[in-house]
């Protein structure tokens, strides 16, 4: 196991100066060295461990002070923590995400050969396919910590705060040697052709672009937005690398699977037949159905119900909300998915009993009767 021993010696400073934003960016840096030797257990415990005494270290006195809107008094920041869950991206995005990182951490040396690009990164598709997690991840691998504009504080009911709010914003990262996380940027970084808007919102865009103009090459931004439609053509100049991050492809969709429902151990080969079957759905919503299910087994002392699983996904396709039910499916319901199964999605009769659990002839007797009935109808 290998340990570096720079986070142990930050840790050790970070603590005896009570400063809480240092010593839980340590710790989470320890814990990835941890978890990466395989010591998942210590790993969660001392992130938990901080999580629990965050409180009574910053009462010891140390105050990060973030710039606040001066009206409301609210800060216009908060640090997240570096995410634990994994990203799944297609080939193309790991291409460029894999770019970014490695120009980040030789941007010394690209500049000085005049090769450096501004280490800006737009981040768009729609919700849940990961852009927050992505950015998390961004401030992990490159052990920066990560702020996250509020949105709701920086947008003044007087717009000429706003640009001021922004500004504020611009100044304090680059002082962090921070991560910049832009959120929802159509809200600030509008096209300023929109007829609909008024001038002083236009003003707000033309802040955000020289804000953006008067970083260092070294200071990181990212943006993201569900409408890229909507940002001005000189926000997107500003940044030189863009990943579009659209519904998962079918091997992100298994990967998906294989991770949050199965755990990463073998599924046999049931990940790709619920790839399958999760076409059209986000990752958020894969996600979701899987950690509901496993809860449900959890709570029932049972295995997996992929059954209810599947159930769950086809409402979802049908554009209802839906999660996977506690109860294992009663035979008329595994029947009649059985049937859906064949009918609208063309899977096998032998796929469709390794999804429910039951026999090829119990499939073949579901599907029979089914014949039956539309002959007597």
């Amino acid at each position: 196991m290998t340990i570096e021993l720079k986070n142990v010696l930050e840790l050790a400073d970070a603590a005896l100066a009570a400063d809480y934003t240092r010593v839980r960016r340590a710790a989470n840096a320890l814990a990835r060295d941890l978890a990466k030797g395989g010591e998942d257990a210590v790993a969660n415990e001392l992130k938990a461990l901080v999580r629990k005494r965050g409180v009574p270290l910053k009462a010891s006195g140390y105050v990060e002070t973030l710039p606040v809107d001066s009206k409301s008094r609210l800060p216009l920041l908060e640090e997240q923590t570096w995410p634990d869950t994994p990203i799944f991206l297609n080939e193309s995005a790991w291409r460029t995400f894999n770019d970014f990182i490695a120009d980040a951490k030789r941007i010394d040396d690209l500049s000085a050969k005049g090769l450096a690009s501004r280490l800006g990164l737009l981040l768009s598709g729609p919700p849940g396919t990961g852009k927050s997690l992505l950015a998390g991840h961004i401030a992990a691998q490159l052990s920066r910590p990560l702020y996250v504009v509020r949105l709701d504080s920086v947008i003044s009911s007087l717009l000429g705060d706003t640009a001021k709010n922004i500004r504020s914003v611009f100044d304090f990262v680059p002082r962090k040697d921070a991560v910049l996380f832009l959120d929802e940027m159509d809200a600030v970084a509008k096209l300023r052709d929109d007829r609909h808007e008024l001038g002083e919102l236009k003003r707000v865009v033309n802040t955000v672009i020289q804000s953006l103009d008067t970083l260092d090459p070294s200071s990181i931004v990212i943006g993201a937005t569900n409408h890229s439609h909507l940002l001005d053509p000189a926000i997107w100049r500003r940044f030189p690398y863009k990943i579009e991050l659209g519904i998962p492809e079918e091997g992100v969709r298994a990967d998906l699977w294989r991770h949050f429902l199965f755990e990463d151990q073998d599924d046999d080969g049931r990940a790709g037949l619920l790839a399958t079957v999760s076409e059209g759905l986000s990752g958020a919503d894969i996600e979701t159905v899987s950690l509901t299910a496993r809860r449900h087994a959890l709570h029932e002392r049972r295995d997996l119900d992929l059954g209810t699983v599947v159930s769950a996904l086809l409402e979802l396709r049908s554009g209802r909300v839906a999660t996977p039910q506690r109860q294992p499916l009663d035979p008329e319901q595994k029947r009649q998915l059985a049937v859906t199964l064949k009918e609208k999605y063309a899977i096998a009769g032998a796929d469709t009993a390794r999804i429910l659990g039951v026999s090829r002839q119990a499939i073949y007797g579901y599907l029979k009767q089914q014949d039956g009935e539309a002959q007597n109808g």
